[in-house]
């Protein structure tokens, strides 16, 4: 079964077609990266297949179920958001909501629950920090336990909206490689929404590129080139190689209707 079938999709937000007849498969272990300018639809595509944005028409499955609010099938990495110093909570106070937030009332405390947290805590490389305010830690520590957090229900499918934004390059691949270690084993599925396909250009199998109200979609090879992406804009865009580095130059921005919160 798929972690994600999209099929014949469409979307208006602010009067304004964001995407139509979209058509998305995500297999098992499947690292798609969803690439655009603002207001191309980006993480309104995320909140339609969390169920916080009805479609138009069309359909969006998860694990073969239509999609609902709230399926602890699907693990959410949300905009990077840096928590104020004063903030109390701990690291692995906040890992831990992704292993009972679900649930209504105080947690209680139980070995079951802290072995998987220290799991969780581990497998992000947290164990430093895990007992410290989240307040004081740095935006990539934060983000690192904002992936355990995500990763606590055994998601079959991830969803990430730039997680990488306001992190420096060292953090951005550390928090990316998490992302997409052993992802592959388990057979999650990951949709990865950024403004920058390099930091995660070796791991994306598939890019899904949204530009004013129209999208392609392939391997990064056959999407990111300059007659691809021309024609997508209806203007010319250039796509410039360095080494392993892709940089696109020339993409015109469309007015910002996209609800981030």
């Amino acid at each position: 079964m798929n972690p994600l079938e999209i099929t014949d999709a469409a979307l208006t937000l602010g009067g304004r077609i964001l995407w139509s007849g979209l058509n998305l498969t995500v297999k098992p272990g499947e690292f798609v990266a969803v690439l655009g300018a603002n207001g191309s639809g980006k993480t309104s595509l995320l909140r339609a297949i969390l169920g916080q944005l009805p479609l138009d028409s069309g359909e969006i499955r998860v694990h073969g179920r239509p999609v609902t609010r709230g399926d602890r099938a699907i693990g959410y990495i949300p905009q990077q958001r840096i928590m104020p110093a004063g903030t109390a909570l701990r690291g692995r106070d906040l890992v831990g909501l992704g292993v009972d937030g679900h649930k209504w009332g105080l947690p209680l405390p139980s070995r079951e629950r802290r072995a998987r947290i220290d799991e969780l805590v581990a497998a992000v490389g947290a164990e430093s920090y895990a007992n410290l305010p989240v307040g004081v830690l740095s935006g990539g520590e934060q983000q690192r336990l904002r992936v355990g957090q995500a990763l606590a229900s055994h998601p079959s499918l991830l969803l990430c909206d730039e997680p990488l934004s306001s992190l420096d390059l060292h953090h951005q691949r550390g928090v990316a490689e998490l992302i997409d270690e052993g992802l592959h084993e388990r057979g999650t599925g990951v949709v990865f929404v950024t403004h920058d396909i390099n930091p995660v250009l070796d791991m994306t199998d598939t890019v899904l590129y949204l530009a004013n109200g129209r999208f392609t979609s392939g391997p990064p090879e056959e999407v990111l080139t300059s007659e691809v992406l021309s024609d997508l804009y209806g203007t010319p865009v250039e796509v410039i190689r360095s080494g392993e580095r892709v940089f696109v130059a020339g993409i015109p921005e469309f007015p910002r209707h996209e609800v981030t919160s």
